[in-house]
């Protein structure tokens, strides 16, 4: 027997209080990083695009089949406490923000059972995404694309018959009209990595809202479906890279030109922009690419549907008459 997940809200409402006055430092100090910290500035959108997908699919939520596992739940909840507990201890914050998130899967399998957490996963996945990775993980992304973008910098202006020397992510060139050469950095911020972030959350929520449905549950519906949500997710990734590498190659040949002071100020800023909406339509056509080899499932869903119809119909017996005779 189905029974709704909303039945026992109201006993997790005393809990999600707890978990609030227990990561409310840990909370704070994640709104600020998301404020003040322009590579995860995304965050600030993440609890509102969360709060957007609870509300479109509650009645999905509420409809859920209720089958708690205390035990499982239970041990879950353990471990978060444990890591948050570690967390502080070690002044870790990815250990603190990551034990919430355990903590929330946790708390859901105790109340609900697995059921109900396997239609969360895409808005603890954004909540993931949304949490800044520890700095030595960073910084072992973010230098290599600090390297693979003044490359492609140097290659770009070297096609161009413009004479460049890179040590390293410094681009050493001559403007035009100049008697010494200049140094151009490619730094941090412009690794791409921000972008990366960013456009990973996007493409996610990308497929989630354009994700392929049908009135038929049809196994090969789904699994066209979790193929596309792949490929597009994967596919953010050297998007990013590729726009960010075109960023500052155009930024190298401009400098040459007009000189280095091209690479701060307006333009610096313009192109950010541009490159984010270039990515996103990037990121837009590999979806609009992919429903268009979309494999036709009309037939084998009315066949389906027929089966079903099929099966449902009992077969009326035979009714015979007797009639005696005068």
């Amino acid at each position: 027997m189905s029974v709704p997940a909303s039945k026992y809200f109201w006993r997790a409402f005393p809990i999600l209080v707890a978990i609030a006055f227990a990561y409310a430092t840990v909370l704070a100090k994640l709104s600020h990083d998301w404020w003040v910290d322009e590579n995860y500035s995304h965050g600030l959108l993440i609890p509102f695009i969360i709060g957007y997908i609870l509300w479109v699919e509650r009645d999905r939520f509420t409809s859920a089949s209720t089958n708690a596992s205390v035990w499982v739940g239970g041990m879950v909840v353990g471990v978060a406490l444990l890591a948050l507990w570690a967390g502080v201890a070690g002044a870790e914050l990815y250990t603190q923000r990551m034990s919430l998130v355990l903590l929330i899967g946790g708390v859901v399998v105790y109340f609900w059972g697995f059921q109900l957490l396997k239609l969360i996963l895409i808005p603890l996945l954004l909540l993931i995404l949304a949490i800044p990775i520890p700095a030595i993980i960073f910084n072992k992304i973010a230098f290599p694309l600090q390297l693979f973008a003044s490359r492609c910098a140097v290659w770009s202006m070297q096609m161009l018959g413009i004479p460049v020397l890179r040590q390293g992510n410094v681009i050493e060139l001559k403007p035009l009209n100049s008697f010494e050469t200049k140094k151009l950095e490619v730094v941090e911020a412009c690794s791409g990595i921000r972008s990366l972030m960013t456009l990973i959350t996007l493409a996610v929520v990308f497929a989630y809202f354009t994700h392929p449905k049908s009135d038929v549950d049809h196994p090969a519906t789904r699994r066209y479906g979790m193929f596309r949500a792949a490929i597009i997710v994967l596919s953010a990734i050297p998007i990013a890279i590729l726009t960010n590498a075109l960023r500052v190659s155009g930024t190298g040949v401009l400098a040459h030109f007009y000189g280095t002071q091209i690479a701060d100020g307006f333009f610096h800023s313009f192109s950010g922009w541009v490159v984010y909406i270039v990515a996103f339509l990037m990121l837009f056509g590999v979806g609009w690419l992919l429903d268009r080899f979309k494999p036709n499932m009309s037939s084998a869903e009315k066949n389906l549907e027929f089966a079903d119809s099929s099966s449902r119909v009992k077969p009326t017996p035979n009714v015979i008459s007797v009639e005696g005779s005068e």
